[in-house]
């Protein structure tokens, strides 16, 4: 049942990596001029829910199935996602807003969260990868010592 935890969790890592990828090059389109800010915002602000919940989603199951570390690891970023898009002030388009990108430096600060993302899911990736090695390893070896027996 761990593995089954620990392979779900790396389905939704991967998707949420390709995810912050995506968020960069838009952003770093949107920084070069070859997008518009509208358009730019419009494209980041419909994946923006689906990363709250895929992230969500794996802290809760890592709380449920009770390996504790990951999900205090997992949590401030899940907190800092959940509270970003709470925190949307009324009349703006959403999290990304075209109003707003290119004041107060805005653009830099999306690409430096989406950096910082990319790294925190990619070092996800490799934890939850090891783990369901880890974790088929040692229920194949359970397994084989109860048949041995």
């Amino acid at each position: 049942m761990e593995s089954v935890v620990f392979i779900f969790s790396l389905i939704d890592c991967c998707a949420l990596i390709f995810l912050s990828v995506y968020f960069i090059i838009t952003l770093s389109d949107l920084e070069c001029d070859y997008i518009n800010a509208r358009s730019c915002c419009s494209k980041l602000n419909k994946w923006v829910v689906p990363e709250v919940i895929g992230h969500a989603v794996v802290t809760v199951l890592m709380l449920i199935s009770l390996h504790w570390f990951i999900f205090l690891l997992n949590l401030p970023v899940a907190t800092w996602n959940i509270y970003r898009y709470i925190m949307v002030p009324s009349g703006n388009m959403g999290v990304f807003d075209p109003t707003e990108i290119h004041n107060r430096g805005q653009l830099k600060s999306h690409m430096k969260e989406a950096m910082i993302k990319l790294g925190f899911h990619l070092l996800c990736f490799f934890m939850y990868l090891y783990s369901s090695c880890f974790c088929s390893f040692t229920s194949q070896t359970a397994g084989a010592a109860v048949s041995v027996r």
